[in-house]
């Protein structure tokens, strides 16, 4: 986090102008050198931590009234514990190396104004016993501020995990170098969520350019200026998400035989094309290399003047699941309409969440009590089927 983002913030400057060591970590507030009373009636120094929401590039106070603390437990001047503002005494690890031993809580009438109110109601519950043995203990220790976050990949900073203290899961997807194959409808919605991701790079790779009927097919919306500015697809995707993941590359071209060597040092692949034949050079190059991926494909046809279809998400990250190689339709059926751009941004970002959702279960994200290597989602019947993994 930036000195320029906490000097938009009033109630964030003021906590840094007063002397507080405060700075923002991986979307947690902190506030370090706070003087407490621990059990034996000595003075030691904690942190104070609170979860943060920004809005517009300022912190927004959100109500949440609750705080963290790093450190034993605070207590009176004569060794008892302020068990008024402890909560919970167990172990929360925010992500970011930031780890609170308990949770305080103590709301006032009206709940607080802004952070600043907070903090320092919180500092003052805290501090005051340990003044009281050694008036000249203060927490205002006017350090200087340390931009910690010049590394993130994101312009701005994660709130959502960080206000649900799940940061430390997220950081499992850091060390991810993407590649997606193929930016239609399924793969620019697969972009769309791994942008939201802390992933270390994401390379798109598509030679076509931005047209009216990909502007249906993927999230966002151009306006009319730049799709007739003749934009390629990996361009145009690139200007929008670097909004807020610093890490895209786009690669205007088709992979084939010439350009296969743009995935190596890549370690996981979306592959989101049509073409049967260049999925299969494809997946030879990604298996010789190692390179976990996963593959998805659509049928829709008409039945009874309906669209009806399914879905098809196969994850080639486990070594029993190369088999499933052998069972994929690499041709188009005559009476499937997919490849006419047809408009079904719903079914798209489906598939693409289907997609997702393997990776990040491989990647520990996300629970996985079975090994699943393929889902069938069937329009017509709402099922979702899935293949375990082979024996």
């Amino acid at each position: 986090m930036s000195n320029l983002q906490i000097d938009h913030s009033p109630d964030l400057k003021r906590l840094r102008d007063e002397g507080y060591t405060v700075y923002i970590k991986g979307g947690i507030l902190v506030v370090e050198d706070i003087p407490y009373v621990n059990n034996k009636c000595e003075i030691a120094i904690g942190t104070l931590i609170s979860t943060l929401t920004l809005l517009g590039g300022r912190a927004k106070y959100d109500q949440d009234h609750k705080a963290y603390f790093i450190g034993d437990e605070p207590c009176h001047k004569d060794g008892r514990e302020i068990s008024e503002i402890i909560n919970t005494k167990s172990i929360t690890n925010h992500g970011n190396d930031i780890v609170s031993k308990m949770m305080l809580s103590s709301k006032p009438q009206g709940n607080y104004r802004d952070y600043h109110h907070k903090m320092t109601a919180y500092v003052a519950m805290i501090s005051s016993p340990a003044q009281s043995i050694d008036p000249t203990v203060t927490p205002k220790k006017h350090k200087v501020f340390q931009e910690l976050d010049s590394d993130s990949v994101f312009n701005y900073h994660d709130a959502n995990s960080s206000r649900s203290s799940i940061s430390h899961i997220t950081d499992k997807l850091k060390p991810y170098k993407i590649g997606i194959i193929g930016l239609g409808g399924t793969g620019s919605y697969i972009l769309d969520f791994v942008a939201k991701s802390p992933v270390e790079q994401i390379h798109l790779f598509d030679g076509d350019e931005f047209f009216s009927h990909n502007a249906f097919r993927a999230p966002g919306a151009p306006s009319i200026e730049e799709l007739n500015s003749s934009m390629k697809k990996v361009s145009y995707l690139k200007g929008i998400y670097s909004k807020m993941h610093r890490g895209i590359t786009a690669h205007p071209v088709f992979i084939n035989e010439d350009y296969l060597s743009l995935l190596d040092g890549l370690n996981f692949i979306f592959v989101a094309v049509d073409d049967g034949s260049i999925k299969k050079i494809i997946f030879a190059h990604l298996d010789e290399k190692e390179i976990e991926y996963v593959d998805v494909g659509m049928g829709v046809s008409i039945k009874d003047n309906k669209l009806s279809g399914m879905l098809r998400t196969t994850s080639f990250i486990t070594h029993s699941s190369k088999h499933l190689q052998s069972t994929l339709n690499y041709s188009t059926s005559e009476d499937d309409i997919y490849g006419s751009n047809i408009q079904i941004a719903e079914l798209n970002s489906i598939n693409a969440s289907l997609a997702v959702m393997a990776w990040k279960q491989s990647a520990g994200f996300y629970q996985s009590l079975i090994g699943v290597d393929q889902t069938l989602f069937t329009l017509s019947t709402m099922n979702l089927i899935r293949t375990e993994n082979a024996a």
